[in-house]
């Protein structure tokens, strides 16, 4: 196990209704307000109305930026930073999945930056100082609401990058598994395979001695794998929804990867394949990750062997039979869900992998910790993915 920091600096609030106080948390920060959120199910199910209302009550002047998409915009946060800075708004409430508290992050991020905040995805210059941000969650998958990244797309460059900063953890993160319930069906497919992608990228570690950590990650899986299907049956099951939307958060919260390395290259992959093409990020893990274990595997076929058997039941003599098998089990999870496993399934066109490779890997040239990928690596991971 390696040296580590961990702070987990996020307030979560959960249980039923309590997106009706979210007034009493914003007011320990702020009387004045961004409101970030996509989607028309929150005026149709009236919880945009019950926000607002208890703003309202607490004395917390708001303003309303809706239209976040999927993959968020850079082009919309720097409206947003516009708004913030003419209306003298000092704290962003995020409502909705990853892309509103991605783009509501990146707003944060911006409003006392001068230049171009895309200038910190590209590690063209580094954040000092933030917006503070607050969320409702309504989508879980993404992580987002008690992490420290925020991912966005420039729609003009087709570049979708990252970056990770304590600046923007979120203050509270208010989790009412009943919004589980307005989730469509496609995007719940899809917050489940983001978590299970999070909590694979975690367990394939270069990190030896990581015991505790390895069956944290473990038994999270177990539980998605369990609850997963069953809340696809009953999506509006009070419990499954619980322990989903706790998996999600958990799994990308930094508690499971303490004092170990994670490797991120399927996620970095992905995000070209979303950039250029649009794809619903969990859609795309989906199609990414099993090539990549299936590319990789022999750089460690005990850890694939230890998924296989601990996770999935997977009992064979051979460790590469065994490895070979629980592959296909993640495979046939996704298939389960109802998502793609390959580009071509999915319609996402396959003339462009050199591109995207070369995009990847950006000036350090490779990506990945628990195996370097340079852009020949990535070319046969897409094309296994075909």
């Amino acid at each position: 196990m390696q040296n580590f920091e961990s702070k987990l600096g996020t307030r979560v609030v959960f249980g039923k209704g309590k997106e009706n106080e979210v007034g009493k948390y914003v007011a320990e920060h702020s009387n004045k307000v961004l409101i970030h959120y996509g989607g028309d199910y929150l005026k149709e199910y009236g919880i945009l109305d019950r926000l607002t209302q208890s703003l309202e009550e607490n004395s917390i002047d708001y303003i309303i930026l809706d239209s976040v998409v999927p993959n968020p915009r850079l082009s919309l946060v720097k409206k947003g930073i516009s708004i913030c800075r003419e209306q003298d708004i000092d704290f962003i409430l995020a409502v909705g999945g990853g892309s509103a508290i991605d783009s509501s992050k990146a707003i944060a991020l911006g409003v006392k930056y001068d230049k171009d905040v895309w200038d910190f995805y590209t590690g063209k210059a580094e954040p000092k100082e933030a917006l503070k941000v607050g969320v409702v969650l309504t989508i879980p998958g993404s992580g987002s609401e008690m992490s420290e990244s925020s991912i966005i797309t420039n729609e003009e460059e087709n570049l979708k990058y990252g970056i990770d900063t304590e600046l923007i953890v979120p203050e509270f993160a208010i989790l009412n598994p009943e919004m589980c319930y307005t989730i469509p069906p496609y995007l719940l497919s899809c917050g489940i395979a983001d978590t299970l992608t999070h909590l694979f990228e975690r367990y394939f570690t270069p990190t030896k001695n990581v015991v505790i950590t390895d069956y944290l990650i473990e038994g999270a899986m177990k539980a998605l794998l369990e609850i997963g299907p069953k809340l696809k049956k009953e999506p509006t099951n009070y419990d499954y929804c619980a322990e989903f939307m706790w998996i999600a958060t958990i799994a990308h919260n930094g508690s499971m990867d303490v004092g170990r390395v994670s490797d991120w290259a399927s996620h970095r992959i992905e995000h070209e394949i979303s950039a250029l093409y649009d794809i619903t990020h969990g859609a795309g893990m989906a199609i990414v990750y099993p090539a990549w274990m299936k590319y990789v595997k022999n750089q460690d076929i005990d850890r694939f062997s230890q998924l296989a058997t601990r996770v999935f039941g997977v009992i064979h003599s051979s460790k590469e039979e065994a490895s070979h098998i629980g592959i296909q089990k993640v495979e046939e999870f996704f298939r389960a869900l109802g998502l793609k496993t390959t580009l071509t399934e999915a319609d996402v066109p396959i003339d462009k992998f050199e591109i995207m490779a070369k995009k990847a890997v950006g000036e350090a040239g490779f990506i990945g910790k628990f195996k370097k990928l340079y852009p020949k690596d990535i070319i046969e991971i897409l094309n296994i993915a075909k």
